[in-house]
């Protein structure tokens, strides 16, 4: 069953460990955020867990746009066209810069409408809005880092990745754990002070990662010139593979919006207690992000370098390492929650409901690590960019609908309502089965 070539499970690992070592750097700079707030004041925790649903958002379309860089690109990489993935690179530079300085105008002229659609406590909302006012200054910073990431993956350069996520959380941390409460001297910002942490953080990600990619990246050679050229024959392909991607990226990201925004209109310990433990699943999640991401560029490559005997062997074993992978998460979820939950000072209530739903994510990250690598990986990899945005979009119309009935209709506890909607990821497990063994998926996306 399990293929035996040794080259395959080396870009595994490799490009696994990139990926969950950017997405560590994002969730661990929101993690320190909301350990030193959780200390600090439940209100601010609130407050930025709200801004947080934004910025998710955002990270969905960023992410989108990027993996519609890796899909296509990958594809010309098994070709060994170096010269049309630098021009995919511009194009996905060019979209994310218009999606965050779109964003960035919106929370700028409408923060207080922004704000209200996550919680309506005054108190809450008035923190989320301080924090707000520096964070969005990050969002352009943060869009081209993961284009540039996403395209020095295709070639399989990663290093940068582990080194830029170390040095990012160090500065994140160091500035919350001084401006946050106010020490040495320093003045107490709260809020605001982990805004600072968190858009140094990006700033710093920015400018290491882009020296890097223009001064020493040797696979593709690409020059700061190349991201201002833009091919329209090139912009039609990649829109065309890449809209269902980045539609299927603006559901989920709706998705995890509308969930905050349901919980924090039905009691206030909700969105308290939802941050706390959305915080360390997104953090053991990035393991099948990254699974995701290494999936997506192996099978492009392979396809694109015409290996279709190989393609059957590796879909195999990806799907057993899906399965492995998701274990292991469970167990680690379970070990360390009780750790993590001492760490914050909320009320017995808060700490009980976040304990209700860490049980609840104990499930959805076990099959979430099949069916998510398996869609977004195997099958989006394979060309296939549609199949994932309809099978979100099935899923949302029916588990949000009765999510809304539950909680203002019906009065279901926050605790119900958690479930409904995350149930999907235990339901897309068939369906991605199915589909991810049919090898209906395998589509040649490439042009001479």
């Amino acid at each position: 069953m399990l293929t035996r070539d040794k080259s395959f499970y080396q870009s595994f690992v490799t490009l696994s460990l990139a990926l969950m070592a950017e997405q560590a750097v994002i969730l661990s700079v929101n993690l320190a955020d909301n350990v030193m707030l959780g200390s600090y004041s439940e209100s601010a925790l609130s407050g930025v867990a709200a801004v947080n649903q934004i910025q998710f958002v955002l990270q969905q379309l960023v992410y989108g746009v990027s993996n519609g860089v890796i899909v296509l690109g990958s594809q010309y990489w098994g070709l060994g066209r170096p010269d049309a993935v630098k021009k995919l690179s511009s194009i996905g530079l060019l979209c994310n810069l218009i999606i965050t300085l779109l964003l960035f105008v919106l929370v700028s002229l409408f923060p207080e409408g922004a704000l209200s659609l996550f919680t309506n406590n005054a108190e809450i909302a008035a923190q989320g809005i301080a924090y707000l006012k520096l964070m969005r200054f990050s969002y352009v910073f943060f869009g081209f880092t993961a284009v540039m990431l996403s395209t020095m993956r295709i070639a399989e350069t990663v290093k940068i990745a582990l080194q830029v996520s170390i040095l990012s959380l160090i500065i994140n941390v160091i500035i919350n754990f001084l401006l946050i409460p106010g020490r040495f001297g320093l003045p107490e910002l709260g809020v605001r002070g982990a805004a600072v942490g968190t858009l140094a953080a990006r700033l710093v990600e920015f400018i290491v990662v882009a020296q890097y990619m223009f001064r020493k990246e040797k696979k593709l050679q690409m020059k700061p010139a190349d991201c201002f050229h833009v091919d329209r024959r090139m912009l039609r392909d990649y829109l065309r593979v890449s809209i269902p991607i980045i539609l299927a990226a603006i559901l989920w990201g709706v998705s995890n919006a509308v969930q905050t925004m349901i919980l924090g209109h039905m009691d206030r310990s909700a969105i308290a207690a939802q941050s706390i433990s959305a915080t360390l699943f997104l953090l053991l999640k990035v393991t099948s992000v990254g699974a995701s991401s290494a999936a997506s560029v192996i099978i492009g490559r392979t396809i694109g370098a015409g290996k279709m005997n190989r393609l059957r062997e590796y879909t195999r074993t990806l799907q057993i390492l899906f399965l492995m992978i998701g274990a292991s998460l469970a167990l680690l979820y379970t070990l360390i929650r009780f750790p993590l939950l001492s760490l914050y000072h909320v009320s017995p209530e808060t700490r009980v409901m976040a304990n209700a739903f860490m049980n609840i994510q104990t499930l959805v990250i076990f099959t979430m690590s099949y069916q998510m690598p398996v869609n977004s990986g195997i099958i989006r990899g394979g060309g296939d960019t549609r199949f994932m945005m309809n099978l979100d979009l099935i899923s949302q119309l029916i588990m949000y609908p009765l999510a809304f009935v539950g909680a203002f209709v019906l009065g279901w506890s926050p605790v119900v309502i958690m479930f409904i909607v995350n149930s999907d990821q235990v339901f897309k497990c068939l369906p991605a089965f199915i589909r991810v063994n049919s090898y209906k998926w395998v589509k040649q996306l490439t042009q001479e």
